[in-house]
């Protein structure tokens, strides 16, 4: 048996980094995936390895700061797999970087919609889906970024970023009672591309305990635990998977 077997799950910002890495992850798990992301080559690629590794995937490009590719999403889960389980918002943009007094009202809200308005109408899509299955799980990837740390010229993305705890305990006292698990995954420095440059990496990494920053597959990891029967009593709550970033500020 694997953790994920004969659900359907929805992943955002599937194209790359965590997202690309928690698609692959669920899929060998059993789960069908929906993924998503606004590029489409880099998404069909995602979509091809699992298929070719056997998984049930199918791809759905768009803009996750639009209601409408939550619908087309959901729609799609319930049309290709026959309905929803688990959803991972996880696409995000780290934005503008600059000091907030130079920051502009578009930029502002740029990096609200990418990071927050996206994670809200994710969810404002699923819940209904889930309910009609009797539950799921709903995890959002926040960041230490807001939460434990803030850093120069990043004052939008961690206030964003932030405000997903916000969220997931609002759908907590909302949807818990009636099956629905909303948690958020709180990643340390991470070897993306978002992580910038070989100088920037090892920046980052010297402010984990650890002493490096994580692969990808690692913080898959950490949301395979909050979307499984693993974590079936963890509700409303912040997974730090940081490396022992938040315990050394």
């Amino acid at each position: 048996m694997t953790l994920l077997n004969n659900k359907v799950a929805i992943i955002t910002g599937a194209s790359s980094g965590i997202g690309r890495a928690t698609a692959l992850l669920f899929a060998a798990e059993g789960a069908a995936v929906v993924i998503n992301a606004r590029g489409e080559r880099a998404l069909n690629e995602v979509a091809e390895t699992i298929a070719n590794l056997g998984g049930r995937v199918h791809p759905v490009v768009g803009d996750a700061g639009l209601a409408q590719t939550h619908e087309r999403l959901v729609r799609a889960a319930a049309d290709r797999f026959g309905g929803l389980d688990i959803a991972v918002n996880n696409a995000g943009a780290v934005g503008a970087i600059k000091p907030l007094a130079e920051l502009s009202l578009e930029e502002w809200h740029h990096t609200l919609n990418a990071n927050l308005t996206s994670a809200f109408l994710g969810a404002q899509s699923q819940v209904p889906s889930m309910l009609a299955r009797g539950g799921g799980a709903i995890v959002f990837t926040s960041s230490f970024v807001g939460t434990s740390a803030g850093l120069p010229g990043m004052a939008a993305y961690g206030a964003a970023k932030a405000a997903l705890m916000g969220l997931v305990k609002g759908l907590t006292a909302d949807y818990a009672v009636k099956g629905i698990r909303a948690n958020a995954l709180l990643p340390g420095g991470v070897d993306t591309a978002m992580a910038g440059d070989d100088a920037q990496k090892e920046w980052a990494a010297s402010l984990h305990a650890m002493k490096r920053i994580a692969s990808p597959e690692e913080l898959a990891q950490a949301a395979l635990f909050l979307a499984s029967p693993m974590a079936s009593f963890v509700a409303g709550s912040a997974l730090y998977a940081d490396g022992g970033n938040a315990a050394v500020k």
